[in-house]
């Protein structure tokens, strides 16, 4: 059972020159909808077209364009509340955000600041001592995205691509519950595997559909718990938001160059502005993009072509019925039913498709043996050839088939090592190539006895040391296993040798 620690969180402590500080963070993850259309267009959301393929008269920003919201990417949206336990609004509204970017051809991103579809839900967190750390989410709101400015085609000028404006994003909207780097990598790797589970983010940061930015404060112990105390963000210390983080190793490292940033500039006597900014990773540091704006700096509205948007709890509630099993009740149900250790469940559930996998091999046969081969064998197969599990080459029937003959004793788990490199490299039905190959496991007692017989004949020196000590037995199980080719019982050839030698 995991203990849960939201009440006493350990945060991570930097040692300054005048004393410690503790790391305040919360993120604001955008996840971009798995819908083939936009979220006011019917444009495709096709990753790696040409550039400016994907665009509708709306996401150009045409004079009469209006948009129309599909229904799908609010569906969605519901589903991901759900799947994180979070308050379903059934009544939201949508709100013209203005800024001007070359790439945002309306002059205004659409939006939900006063009115979210999805309120309060939370993220349970586990980490490496073992403990978890329940991250509140505060909300979730569907917005569009921008386009793309490219700088690095023409030494004289940038170029836009539209492709992306419109597209539909949900940005889930954390409370400042994260208190280190690695718990930041933490949240953001569990979060996306509830999205993926769920259907509704591919969660592919290459390619930018799921990204953080992150905001990150500094404060002396003891401030954060009378925040908890006062919900006065002023115990918190002034924070700074750094953008567009899309990669669990990058969001560590500025958390931890941005906490010492702060840490030196108020050690020093200064004030920390509070500002945007990015991170460099070839330099390691993070550097001041924009001062950090307000609610009111963006001038926000009701977007006036669009009406407040009214959902049904009926149509709320077919959703939830529709809900898979997601990660934590998948895990505790392998642990449960399959008695696997808590390392190997959290393993086979990191993806859904492998717990799949799992299952389909593990249906009818012994559980751990199953995770064994899964995880050691075949999972370490495929990573080592940089596939995952819906490239392998061995099916679950397969894999299922040789931990068969496994427990039947048809094979020792030497040839099974030998029969999977088969089956991996050419396929087959495993049971099929045992016999064709003359692969099958010896179990006559008549043929060990005579194996045994013969290496004890040819090794009399052999004989007297293990005798006087019998730890060096295992040689001649080892010669035995050598004659027939791997292919003797070993537990019966333990047990004769043993009797053999008098041990």
């Amino acid at each position: 059972m995991l203990d849960l620690t939201y009440d006493t969180p350990k945060p991570k402590v930097i040692a300054g020159a005048t004393g410690d500080w503790e790391l305040v963070i919360g993120m604001e993850v955008h996840a971009q909808v798995s819908s083939r259309a936009k979220l006011f267009s019917g444009a495709s959301t096709q990753f790696g077209a040409e550039p400016n393929s994907n665009v509708a008269f709306v996401d150009a920003g045409m004079p009469g364009m209006l948009p129309v919201i599909n229904e799908g990417c609010v569906a969605l949206a519901v589903r991901t509340g759900l799947g994180l336990k979070a308050e379903i609004n059934l009544k939201s509204a949508f709100d013209r955000k203005n800024y001007f970017y070359p790439d945002l051809p309306q002059g205004y991103q659409i939006s939900q600041l006063y009115h979210p579809i999805v309120g309060e839900g939370e993220v349970l967190v586990e980490l490496g001592d073992g403990t978890a750390r329940r991250v509140r989410i505060e909300r979730i709101h569907l917005e569009q995205d921008a386009g793309k400015s490219i700088h690095d085609m023409d030494p004289a000028m940038s170029f836009v691509d539209l492709n992306r404006t419109g597209v539909a994003l949900m940005e889930i909207v954390s409370r400042p519950d994260i208190r280190g780097p690695e718990e930041a990598a933490a949240y953001v790797t569990k979060l996306r595997q509830i999205l993926r589970y769920l259907g509704t983010c591919d969660g592919n940061m290459q390619n930018g559909n799921l990204r953080a930015d992150v905001n990150v404060s500094v404060c002396r112990p003891g401030q954060y718990e009378k925040y908890q105390e006062t919900q006065d963000f002023s115990h918190l210390g002034t924070r700074c938001e750094i953008k567009n983080m899309n990669s669990m190793r990058f969001i560590q490292a500025a958390i931890d160059h941005e906490a010492r940033r702060q840490i030196a500039i108020l050690e020093d006597g200064g004030s920390v502005t509070q500002e945007t900014r990015l991170y460099d990773p070839d330099k390691n540091e993070t550097r001041s993009m924009r001062s950090k704006e307000e609610a009111h700096d963006y001038r926000y509205f009701p977007d006036p072509d669009l009406l407040p948007l009214e959902i049904e709890q009926a149509w709320v509630d077919d959703i939830a019925a529709q809900l898979p099993e997601l990660p934590d009740a998948k895990k505790a149900r392998f642990i449960a039913d399959f008695g696997l250790s808590d390392y190997d469940a959290s393993v086979l559930t990191a993806e859904a498709e492998n717990a799949a996998y799992f299952e389909a091999v593990a249906e009818g046969r012994d559980g751990k043996m199953a995770a064994n081969w899964v995880i050691n064998e075949l999972f370490g197969r495929l990573k080592k050839e940089g596939h995952d599990i819906t490239e392998t080459p061995v099916g679950p029937a397969q894999l299922g088939g040789i931990i068969e003959l496994i427990s039947k004793g048809d094979i020792s788990g030497k040839i099974a090592k030998d029969l999977f490199e088969i089956v991996y490299t050419e396929g087959g039905d495993p049971a099929e190539i045992v016999e064709e190959r003359g692969m099958r496991q010896v179990t006559d007692t008549g043929a060990i006895e005579a194996a045994v017989d013969q290496v004890i004949a040819d090794n009399p020196a052999q004989v007297e040391k293990a005798r006087a000590n019998p730890k060096l037995a295992g040689w001649f199980v080892g010669q035995v296993m050598k004659a027939t080719g791997g292919k003797a019982n070993p537990k019966a050839v333990n047990e004769i040798v043993s009797a053999r030698l008098g041990l």
